[in-house]
């Protein structure tokens, strides 16, 4: 047989090196065309790594702990050749039915009770990943806090989870039992009858739950509230999105134009662009705007425009419809949900008129969009007040208290409100 060497993966444009948390499989066994094989951590996400061929697991070339740079060898594959039996892998060794996403019987669930958030004999010189020590050098957590602290992980390794159990735990309790502290989940008892259903979170799932805990955590959230006048825009879009579509094949829709006023406000107030090292501030040099996509199984994912200042409004509009129609077909590359410096999320588009959004870390700020709606409202001209119908639309800028303030804040979504209000619908696209 063949073989090849299996690299150590490129997982972002900014991450160059990962370590190896557990392998998932043992020299010798089968392994599928993209079934994971191990599992890898980075200062961002701990994630699984899934093989490049079919074949069988030769060599494991890099063990538990080692620090790995991005395309350097981590294993080798034997490869299957032509003549050779193709590889039966047995449906308990495949990965999706590690997470199951359908409802499970209720035996197979009430092993649901978590481990104590507290160790009683305090593990010393254990390993903690890059992604475990980042959290606790922002939290403050010394290693004689981290030895206490229980892991779920292989051989009681903590895991990002465990880390956010814990500070979750920190931050709400004030007082012990015994000296030993309890998850916040374990306060409520757990009741299932034989009518419920179970389902496991997928992986994304488990992400995106571990994230905004994280960023709640990380993060003092304030929000801000703005309602926009949209009478203009709608009424320019309404002149020009048949137009637009016969010309270019694109919708035109409102995120776009919206993006263009918050790019326009960012520059006029630069220090929401940015984000916190320690006790520094990186004030980003260019603007990469997030913009959060609802995708088929009800998670949501946020792609970035890269270097949004530079766009002018048409190419927005592509480059928004082209990232939403990749998000939702899976065809993003990783690069682009990296790098994000502020993110905008369409609430709106759910029927949602404002929302309290939270912050996508290690940014410092993010805005949600509500619906438009029509509403009487007080229109003043040189002779005088009267009442008209407008389209009117809800801003919520949630924003770091740490190194925003109310003024920057409060004063930073004043300003996108006031470029819609203003928009030359004389323009064309």
């Amino acid at each position: 047989m063949a073989s090849i060497e299996m690299t150590m993966p490129k997982m972002g444009e900014s991450v160059m090196e990962g370590t190896i948390l557990s392998w998932l499989k043992k020299v010798g066994d089968p392994i599928d065309e993209d079934e994971s094989v191990l599992e890898v951590a980075t200062d961002k996400v701990d994630t699984e790594i899934p093989s490049t061929h079919a074949g069988i697991l030769k060599e494991i070339l890099a063990q538990e702990g080692d620090v790995i740079q991005v395309g350097k060898p981590i294993a080798i594959i034997e490869l299957l050749t032509e003549g050779d039996e193709p590889l039966t892998i047995l449906p308990s060794l495949k990965p999706e039915h590690k997470e199951q996403k359908n409802g499970i019987h209720i035996d197979q669930a009430m092993d649901l009770k978590s481990p104590d958030t507290i160790l009683t004999n305090p593990k010393k010189n254990r390993f903690y990943s890059p992604l475990v020590r980042n959290i606790a050098k922002q939290e403050q957590i010394d290693l004689s806090e981290l030895e206490n602290i229980a892991g779920s992980g292989k051989e009681n390794r903590l895991t990002k989870q465990d880390i956010l159990n814990y500070l979750s735990s920190r931050n709400s309790q004030s007082g012990s039992n015994d000296g030993i502290l309890e998850s916040p989940i374990n306060h409520t008892p757990l009741t299932i009858s034989g009518e419920d259903e179970i389902i496991a979170m997928d992986r994304m799932r488990k992400i995106i739950a571990s994230r905004m805990i994280e960023s709640k955590s990380i993060s003092a959230h304030v929000t801000s509230f703005v309602e926009a006048d949209m009478s203009p825009i709608v009424s320019w879009r309404n002149k020009f999105k048949e137009k637009f579509r016969a010309i270019s094949g694109q919708s035109l829709t409102f995120t776009p134009i919206i993006i263009e006023a918050v790019v326009k406000a960012i520059k006029d107030h630069p220090m929401i662009n940015i984000q916190i090292h320690g006790n520094q501030i990186i004030k980003k040099s260019h603007i990469n705007i997030g913009v959060a996509v609802a995708i088929p199984s009800g998670n949501l994912i946020v792609p970035v425009i890269k270097n949004a200042e530079l766009l002018d409004l048409k190419s927005l509009v592509i480059a928004v419809n082209d990232l939403a129609h990749r998000a939702r077909t899976n065809a993003l590359k990783p690069d682009e949900l990296d790098g994000g410096t502020f993110t905008v999320s369409n609430v709106g588009s759910f029927g949602n008129v404002m929302g309290t959004p939270i912050i996508m870390q290690p940014q410092v700020a993010i805005m949600a969009i509500g619906a438009i709606q029509k509403k009487p409202a007080v229109i003043e001209t040189p002779e005088g007040d009267f009442i008209g119908i407008r389209h009117k639309m809800f801003l919520s800028h949630s924003y770091d208290h740490r190194v925003i303030d109310g003024s920057l804040g409060g004063g930073f979504v004043r300003r996108v409100a006031d470029y819609l209000e203003e928009f030359d619908i004389i323009r064309s696209i």
